[in-house]
């Protein structure tokens, strides 16, 4: 065997494989392998490695249907717990093992002990699905210690022509906030257009009773499991996208409802991030949408943000910030992750809905996962590793590239490199945004007492606590004039009842 071309289970893009366009069938050989400590190595959701594992197997059997020479490791058919340790097993005569570059600094730097070991050469290939290279990022970046997302994003509409009229965008501005991010209010969002469902094949079962077979014990359920695992069903969920419900995404994005957990969103990000759908298709498909005149300019604009900006940008982050990225704690948080993470008991209406949902299937929207769970860690103060792996174990479209900045460095600010402020707010932002204070036992409006509201208490509290950082920040300007309104009897009791709560976040 001349080389060993190593694919990933999220290197599964569609034909032609971008690993293979110097794949000699007579001399080389792929290998594909599923990993118990993928699942392990953070408490992954059963939809999580469900989905991974499916996605895995119906590529395979794509590259078996297209006669090419693959050796494939299933779980609990082979004895290795890690992929690195497969790999060296499977290295035999191999003169070189090829790859596309991890998304995952753990998983590349394994990787590459494996071969050192072996002595076998490892070539690293970027991987073209993205719209930015690292090279390129590091350079767009040069020697600044603070990203923008707003600055990156405008290089890359530039760039790429995309949404632009010669060297202005199109419309005349570059986002539509005023437009876009707006609450249901009392009314609730109305009729919705119902998500994609696709129903599990034999390949996609077997795949799901060998997670629940082999990780019994794992957080999450696996029973509405639909997320699309093959190109051919992620180009379908692209569609109903587009058709169904991206003329009224960018209106809704940020709102949240009980009950509701997929509203106008996209649930691509998944299958995105897998590789089973390139970014140039969706960008394509929302513009096309626009110039049609079958979506608003806001609602396109809004879309395309999150792929050819954020998505871009954190991967851009991780690339660049790795290893530091993972230990970031700037605020010295050290409070354990409170056991209701893992099961969503708790008092709290919408910390149960955004985690009862998450467990259900896999899946919050992003303001779920930045306003409630981020934003409540952040101000109790959570250990930030601890929350970073509990996001990447939750999540079925969770990837450490992906991951790990916007834990770290958007939600919790423990990086303050890529925000230009800590994105927390007190439970009256909830109740605007949602309808999770309704019925709750805690009082949004609320800062002390029993009813009192722990997102408003704490917010106060992390205010107080973090003044003189937060002094010389024009952005923290309000929140700091609002904090100096408190009288020092009521900060005092702010105080007193934040400590109470540290004591126990578990009661919360």
């Amino acid at each position: 065997m001349n080389r060993l071309f190593l694919i990933l289970g999220d290197q599964l893009h569609p034909d032609p494989h971008p690993l293979l366009v110097d794949f000699d069938p007579a001399h080389d050989r792929l290998l594909m392998v599923e990993a118990s400590e993928e699942s392990t190595h953070v408490w992954s959701h059963q939809a999580r490695s469900a989905l991974f594992l499916a996605a895995m197997r119906h590529r395979a059997a794509a590259f078996r249907a297209a006669g090419l020479p693959l050796t494939y490791r299933q779980l609990g058919e082979h004895p290795q717990a890690s992929l690195s340790a497969t790999l060296c097993a499977e290295i035999g005569s191999t003169r070189q093992v090829v790859m596309l570059e991890a998304g995952d600094y753990r998983l590349q730097q394994a990787i590459q002990s494996a071969c050192t070991a072996a002595g076998v050469a490892l070539e690293n290939r970027p991987d073209p699905h993205f719209l930015c290279a690292q090279g390129e990022f590091n350079a767009w970046a040069g020697d600044k210690t603070n990203l923008r997302l707003e600055f990156f994003y405008r290089w890359q509409r530039k760039r790429h022509g995309i949404l632009m009229a010669g060297d202005t965008p199109v419309g005349g501005q570059w986002n539509f906030d005023a437009d876009n991010r707006q609450s249901f209010g009392r009314q609730g969002p109305g009729l919705l257009p119902p998500p994609p469902h696709f129903a599990p094949d034999a390949l996609t079962r077997s795949a799901i009773a060998d997670v629940e077979r082999h990780f019994p014990e794992h957080p999450g359920r696996t029973a509405h499991f639909g997320w699309p695992v093959t190109t051919a069903q992620a180009h379908t969920a692209l569609d109903d996208f587009i058709t169904h419900r991206l003329p009224e995404f960018g209106r809704w994005q940020d709102a949240m409802w009980s009950g509701q957990p997929f509203l106008w969103h996209s649930l691509l990000s998944a299958a995105l991030n897998l590789k089973l759908l390139d970014p140039r298709t969706v960008i394509g498909a929302t513009v096309a949408a626009y110039e049609s005149g079958r979506v608003p300019l806001a609602a396109a604009e809004g879309f395309i943000r999150q792929i050819l900006g954020w998505r871009e940008f954190v991967r851009g982050v991780y690339g660049r910030q790795m290893p530091a990225l993972a230990e970031a704690n700037q605020y010295g948080h050290t409070t354990p992750l409170p056991g209701w993470f893992w099961t969503g008991h708790t008092h709290a209406a919408c910390l149960a809905a955004a985690i009862g949902q998450t467990l259900e299937h896999g899946y919050a929207h992003h303001i779920q996962r930045l306003m409630i769970t981020g934003n409540f860690a952040l101000l109790a103060g959570l250990q930030p590793r601890q929350v970073a792996d509990w996001y990447l174990a939750v999540y079925v479209d969770a990837v450490a590239w992906v991951e790990e900045p916007n834990t770290l460095g958007m939600a919790l600010n423990a990086w303050p490199g890529m925000t230009s402020k800590p994105y927390c707010a007190s439970g009256a932002y909830i109740d605007r945004m949602s309808d999770y204070c309704r019925g709750c036992r805690y009082n949004p409006k609320t800062r002390v007492g029993p009813g009192a509201c722990p997102f408003t208490t704490l917010y106060w509290d992390f205010l107080a606590r973090h003044r003189q950082r937060f002094a010389a920040n024009p952005r923290m300007a309000m929140p700091l004039k609002n904090l100096d309104r408190l009288s020092d009897t009521e900060l005092n009791a702010i105080r007193h009842q934040a400590a109470n709560l540290r004591a126990d976040f578990d009661g919360v």
